[in-house]
């Protein structure tokens, strides 16, 4: 992640405002300065003195993620074991980041539990960065959803936090449901994955596998200008995928 060593040597020249750039300034030791200072940046030996337009989405992206999570994970009260080992797999399986990033990670993840916004001022600025991007924010939503049932259920105040991001990301009630009946219901986990249910069609099922194998395809997930690690993740939810429906048309025949 080339963002990652400007943010860590302090070395950037944009602003970013708003609940996530408090986050990001605090996790990484320093305020965001102003454009016009752009000028003086460059002169310093090896700075670039700014970030591109990929590498700032890659930094809202990366620090929103772990902003959200960690408001989810106190939504309830208390930060359980379990949902930190979730957060961590995330950080790890998922994302692959090495000691630095994890380091990184950590930081925002705790910088937002102490912050005083909410869980809904973080939704809102991801979801104006990526509201064009549904693949996006259906990663995002199930990342939330497998912390959020880290202990096999959902508590009532981490229900009420999932719902308020299905709302600000434009999710729908079936949509959501289905996704919730994926790590609660292990029952409907395969139609849940693509998107549908026990009474959709065969016709539907290929037709929504068909859509989901070409939004996730990680070739189209790298070309959004998301960090390296991401990639994993869309791997891995490609598999996902393939897997919902080789199970389904098996058991269905077809």
């Amino acid at each position: 992640m080339s963002w990652l060593g400007k943010m860590i040597g302090g070395t950037i020249g944009f602003a970013l405002g708003g609940p996530i750039g408090a986050v990001a300034g605090a996790a990484f030791g320093h305020a965001f300065v102003d454009k016009k200072e752009d000028a003086y940046l460059r002169s310093i030996p090896g700075s670039t003195g700014s970030l591109s337009s990929n590498e700032e989405a890659q930094l809202i992206f990366f620090t929103a993620a772990f902003s959200m999570l960690a408001k989810l994970c106190k939504a309830d009260g208390q930060v359980s074991e379990k949902e930190i080992q979730v957060v961590e797999a995330f950080m790890t399986q998922d994302l692959q980041l090495d000691a630095t990033g994890q380091e990184s990670a950590k930081n925002i993840f705790r910088q937002a539990i102490r912050s005083s916004e909410s869980f809904e001022a973080f939704a809102m600025q991801f979801y104006s960065v990526f509201r064009t991007q549904p693949n996006i924010i259906s990663l995002m939503m199930d990342v939330l959803f497998r912390v959020g049932a880290a202990d096999g259920r959902l508590s009532d105040a981490e229900d009420a936090t999932l719902r308020s991001a299905a709302r600000i990301f434009n999710v729908s009630d079936v949509a959501f449901n289905r996704l919730k009946s994926k790590y609660i219901r292990s029952a409907d986990k395969y139609y849940a994955v693509l998107k549908c249910d026990e009474t959709s069609s065969n016709e539907e099922i290929k037709k929504q596998y068909r859509k989901l194998v070409t939004e996730y395809h990680p070739d189209k997930i790298e070309a959004k200008g998301l960090p390296e690690e991401f990639i994993k993740f869309a791997n891995d939810k490609f598999a996902e995928i393939q897997e919902a429906y080789d199970q389904i048309r098996k058991k269905r025949g077809f």
